[in-house]
């Protein structure tokens, strides 16, 4: 054993800095996990003299992180700041052209400029690994672009984003409205304190940018993801869903079609409680492949969190330090397609539509003659109660329909949202078949 594998750690959060105290903790298990003795040889973060749980006593300590890219001592950066522009990316750009390898859980440096970077990887000679940045703990990436490597993946749908799995679980259990939820989740350090990447379903569309360009052979694309997030989902919403026998996930979800067409999109779906995925509660992620020949295969576990996170950096050091290099994305940059990219699905499902209007006479008839006009036939309608304040108080309409096409939900929306009795946008949710 001759070489030691040296890392240079920029960014001392939760995640860096457990990655630092199992490396210097169990130095002797990574040694012979890795064939080779791992060390923090340099690290880098806003304070030098914060309490981290770890030694600095041989490690260099680097105001600027671009620093860790040109040290003689570091032949690997790990790169745990995040953000798409700015220092991580002039960091990892940097590292790769001095000839290091680069691991990270930065998801949206990855979405926005992954292509960009496994070329530019590539050609180094260099390894490009980010196993933390899809689905924290669970090892999604590997399984998609290794272990499913011989199958012909056509689907894949998930829970990717904890904070809303765990905002919109505790809705259904504990009848608790979302701003309530969303405040405890934010005191227990599963959402920031702007959750808006999260709850909003950029974080979870990120992800999935990932997921399909590594399931389907195609560049990423964040431009071709479809968000829709969970700030309109009420407990009225929630109680509904129940009704049906239901419940409220976040899903994203990629599917190819059999011209190469690709739609992804995360939106809030309504599932059957015996559905996989409805059972998923709390910040756990979750995420199913569908291919040939294997069918359906779901992987299960912590999406996020220092312990799950730093798991997946430390299994991506221990696979470099062992050579199992591969391309980032399954197969060499250059050979990715430009996938034409759907923007609106194109087969018919049944919808959940819920209204605020005021309680007047002849306000149904108007919403049933809309949806009339647009082919929409309404399984059920329920208007619950009756105002305090009269025909100037407002109540939910809440309707199901049987399937309907999209694009005539989407038409009928928009004429329901200029009725003069609704007083807000139409909250439209699908009604999942599986």
């Amino acid at each position: 054993m001759t070489k030691t594998l040296q890392l240079g750690i920029a960014g001392l959060g939760t995640v860096g800095a457990e990655v630092a105290r199992q490396i210097i903790a169990n130095h002797n298990h990574f040694t012979k996990q890795a064939g080779m003795p791992v060390m923090v040889t340099a690290v880098s973060a806003r304070n030098a003299d914060t309490d981290r749980g770890f030694s600095m006593q041989g490690i260099q300590f680097c105001d600027n992180p671009l620093e860790l890219a040109s040290m003689d001592n570091v032949d690997v950066v790990v790169e745990l700041i995040g953000g798409s522009e700015g220092v991580a990316l002039d960091l990892v750009q940097a590292a790769i052209a001095n000839g290091k390898h680069v691991i990270t859980a930065n998801k949206a440096l990855l979405a926005h400029h992954g292509y960009k970077l496994a070329v530019q990887a590539e050609k180094a000679g260099v390894m490009l690994a980010a196993e933390a940045s899809v689905a924290g703990g669970i090892p999604v990436l590997k399984t998609l672009r290794e272990s499913l490597s011989g199958n012909q993946i056509t689907r894949i749908t998930g829970i990717l984003n904890g904070t809303c799995n765990y905002i919109l679980s505790t809705m259904q259990h504990q009848a608790r409205d979302f701003d309530d939820v969303l405040a405890e989740a934010q005191a227990l350090g599963y959402a920031e304190a702007d959750p808006g990447f999260d709850i909003d379903g950029v974080d979870a569309g990120h992800k999935l940018a990932l997921l399909g360009a590594i399931g389907f052979g195609t560049a990423p694309s964040i431009d071709a993801v479809d968000m829709t997030g969970v700030r309109a989902i009420t407990m009225t919403d929630m109680e509904n869903a129940s009704n049906l026998g239901c419940t409220i996930r976040l899903l994203a979800e990629a599917e190819q079609n059999d011209d190469g067409e690709v739609l992804m999109r995360v939106r809030p779906v309504i599932l059957p409680l015996d559905n996989q995925l409805a059972k998923i509660d709390g910040p756990l992620n979750a995420v199913t492949f569908t291919g040939t020949p294997i069918g359906a295969v779901t992987a299960i576990g912590p999406g996020a969190g220092a312990g799950a996170t730093a798991s997946a950096v430390l299994a991506d050091i221990i696979d470099l330090a062992l050579g199992r290099i591969s391309p980032f994305f399954g197969v060499p940059a250059d050979q990715l397609a430009a996938a034409p990219h759907r923007t609106a699905p194109q087969k018919p499902e049944r919808f959940f539509i819920r209204l605020k209007v005021y309680d007047r006479p002849g306000v149904l008839a108007d919403i049933t003659t809309i949806l009339k006009d647009h082919a929409i036939s309404v399984e059920s309608l329920l208007q619950s109660g009756r105002s305090d304040d009269g025909e100037n108080g407002d109540v939910p309409v809440i309707l199901t329909t049987h399937e309907a096409a999209p694009q005539a939900i989407a038409a009928a929306s928009a004429e329901l949202a200029q009725l003069p009795a609704v007083l807000a946008e139409p909250v439209i949710l699908t009604i999942g078949q599986d």
